[in-house]
């Protein structure tokens, strides 16, 4: 038999650990939103280019810009939404002129046209949505602040796709259609830290297994974030067999980015 001292004793452990319990649940139910030094920024990323379902809806990515034009509402996304990852692996910066588009190919330049005013702007897809009501369109803080709508939020634009950049060329003639879309520069995104000698000599390590790794250094919300990426290849798809693969062999959460 237990003692009475025994049993409360027991009975006060097992409380603990119950309290430990809910408190590391509720923990994991809220991400964190700028992770500790060491820890990975990397979060898994779909294929840009493939289907996709939100709320119940599903979504098919356009296989080309050519002949896109769209009239309907435009909406923005700032400071809330800065050095979050974008849908194309690339970290969102309030900033830049960039929008979020449900079906067009990502890096396509659109004009976004504001139609009481006419006033335009140019900007770069980057990242899936709106996902909100019958919104088209999700402009960077700094392209709504340009067309002149952030301070209503909403308003009727129309977007005309313009093309991919062409290098050395301004203006709407400085655009094109790439041969394909699936050839470029593209590597694979592995982990990232604010710790500019952990990154480095997490790239050493991957050099000596894979041949190949760097470090991408890039500020965000006043922060260096340096970015180890894995590997170079000529096609995105070819780069999503192997992060497919490098996913299932130690590198949970990697994903495809374009590279510069």
């Amino acid at each position: 038999m237990f003692s009475l001292f025994t049993l409360k004793r027991r009975v006060f452990l097992l409380c603990c650990a119950i309290t430990a319990a809910a408190m590391i649940s509720s923990c994991t139910t809220y991400p964190r939103k700028y992770p500790p030094s060491d820890k990975s920024l990397a979060t898994r990323q779909q294929p840009t280019q493939k289907p996709y379902t939100i709320n119940g809806k599903r979504y098919e990515p356009l296989s080309s810009h050519q002949g896109f034009v769209q009239e309907g509402i435009a909406s923005s996304y700032g400071r809330e939404f800065h050095g979050r990852t974008t849908s194309n692996g690339e970290l969102f910066d309030m900033h830049a002129m960039t929008a979020a588009h449900k079906t067009l190919p990502m890096g396509v330049y659109v004009r976004v046209q504001l139609k009481r005013s006419g006033k335009e702007v140019v900007v770069r897809i980057n990242d899936r949505g709106p996902f909100v009501g019958d919104r088209i369109i999700d402009l960077s803080e700094s392209a709504a602040k340009q067309l002149g709508m952030l301070q209503e939020g909403l308003a009727p634009v129309k977007v005309t796709a313009l093309g991919y950049k062409a290098d050395g060329q301004a203006g709407t003639s400085g655009y094109r259609q790439p041969a394909t879309y699936d050839s470029g520069t593209f590597s694979i995104q592995v982990g990232a830290f604010t710790v500019r000698i952990n990154a480095y000599r997490y790239a050493d390590e991957l050099r000596k297994r894979f041949g190949t790794a760097d470090v991408q250094e890039a500020e965000v919300r006043g922060k260096i974030f340096y970015r180890v990426r894995l590997g170079r290849y000529s096609s995105l798809s070819s780069a999503q067999v192997d992060q497919e693969q490098y996913g299932r062999s130690g590198f949970p959460g990697c994903f495809v980015v374009a590279v510069d």
